[in-house]
């Protein structure tokens, strides 16, 4: 699960995909976690940094965790590797 290269995002969470030209708002969150994912990190190193800074639960941030990977879905902002 990575972030399409060419999906611009600036320091206020403004995010640009060039293909279709549709920009998208995150907040503070949905921006460190779309930028953890965009340098590459595995959701299981995300969240081990995530639940290390913040006052959250494992539990409660893979469920968040999985909705925003769902949204980035819906939007057509991720490459998809296949597994094999």
């Amino acid at each position: 699960m990575k972030i399409r290269t060419n999906v611009a995002v600036s320091d206020s969470g403004f995010i640009f995909d060039p293909e279709t030209g549709e920009s998208f708002t995150l907040n503070e969150t949905g921006l460190l976690l779309f930028r953890h994912l965009k340098e590459g990190k595995s959701p299981e190193e995300i969240m081990k940094l995530v639940t290390e800074e913040y006052d959250i639960d494992r539990l409660s941030f893979e469920k968040y965790f999985q909705d925003f990977s769902e949204m980035l879905k819906q939007f057509h902002l991720m490459d998809y590797e296949e597994k094999v």
